[in-house]
């Protein structure tokens, strides 16, 4: 199949995918391509309502689920792909959301294992009113309901990761992955490295909205209609994905414990930062100690994410990252209908 400029796809639920490689492409596109792409929620669209308990109704490893992956032309190893996100869309009226016996940042789990009774599992439904760009969040053991902002983001996106791995969509890493941060909403461009001929990116996990954090491990959990626009940054090496938005640069490091994932995204925005400006590194690193940002994306996950965030304007006259591959992708039009 060759590449194509524009791009839709709305996978059946049989062809969803729950790792990053070990999976042959769905289409191959262009570099500058704009792609459609249709993703279901981390539950794959099966807890609708309260007694849909997540236990019940979903089976291990089917989670998760991302749509693609899609080979991106010239794309190789020590390449960077650009991925600007457009758009996203919630496909239903509502979102869900829930607790697990042994997952979340405020449960016994098995990798902190203790003799405290688990967590009840419940599932929140969450009414989408997208005009009033609102999200209801409805109490179930009280008395309360209150309206807060629909945020739509992307949970899980990523590319296959070197040396013959495959991994599971629930693991954030160097690829990407199950990163959670809700940075990753329309007008941002993500920049992952490249490790495998075409890239092999997917996507899927929409949150309507989301906690720094995600403390219970689930966020307003939504099926999307996504539009993005890709480029290959020949020859730039990424090692772990970096994030900017009109006003942001950004960094995201996956590890546990968290310490090691603050370090990870501070000294990559360091260095960034230094590279781009000029700036000496211990002038970047004391500048990013004053006036930086650490949103956590996840504590929940098989890896933590922390981003370390500083503002453009913050440093000295900065060349434009990766080429201006930013302002030049948020220039497209909203993609194929």
């Amino acid at each position: 199949m060759s590449g194509v400029d524009a791009f839709t796809y709305r996978p059946a639920r049989d062809e969803l995918a729950y790792t990053f490689g070990g999976r042959e492409p769905v289409a191959r596109v262009r570099s500058g391509s704009v792609l459609q792409v249709q993703t279901e929620d981390c539950f794959g669209g099966l807890v609708r309502g309260a007694a849909d308990l997540p236990s019940r109704v979903c089976q291990m490893p089917y989670l998760n689920p991302v749509s693609g992956p899609f080979f991106v032309e010239d794309a190789e190893p020590g390449d960077t792909l650009a991925v600007h996100i457009l758009g996203i869309e919630p496909v239903r009226e509502w979102g869900v959301s829930s607790t697990f016996p042994h997952f979340g940042a405020l449960t016994s789990t098995s990798h902190t294992a203790t003799l405290q009774p688990p967590l009840q599992e419940r599932v929140w439904v969450y009414d989408i009113d997208r005009s009033a760009e609102t999200v209801r969040f409805q109490a179930t053991g009280s008395e309360h309901s209150v309206d807060l902002p629909l945020q739509p983001m992307i949970g899980t996106i990523g590319v296959a990761p070197g040396a013959f791995e495959v991994r599971s969509t629930i693991v954030p890493d160097m690829h990407g992955g199950n990163l959670d941060t809700p940075e990753l909403r329309a007008g941002a461009t993500l920049y992952l490295g490249v490790n495998v001929p075409g890239a092999l990116l997917a996507l899927g996990d929409g949150h309507a909205r989301q906690g720094e954090g995600e403390a219970c491990g689930v966020g307003v959990e939504i099926a999307t209609v996504t539009t993005l626009v890709v480029e290959v940054i020949k020859g730039v090496s990424t090692v772990w994905p970096r994030i900017e938005t009109d006003r942001d640069l950004m960094t995201v490091g996956c590890a546990r414990p968290l310490e090691d994932a603050y370090r990870i995204a501070h000294r990559d925005l360091v260095g960034w930062a230094s590279d781009l400006t000029g700036l000496d590194e211990l002038d970047a690193y004391q500048l990013v100690s004053q006036a930086g940002r650490a949103p956590i994306g996840n504590v929940c996950d098989p890896n933590y994410t922390v981003l370390a965030a500083v503002e453009k304007t913050l440093l000295p006259s900065p060349g434009a990252a990766y080429d201006g591959a930013h302002a030049r992708l948020r220039q497209h039009a909203a993609g194929p209908r």
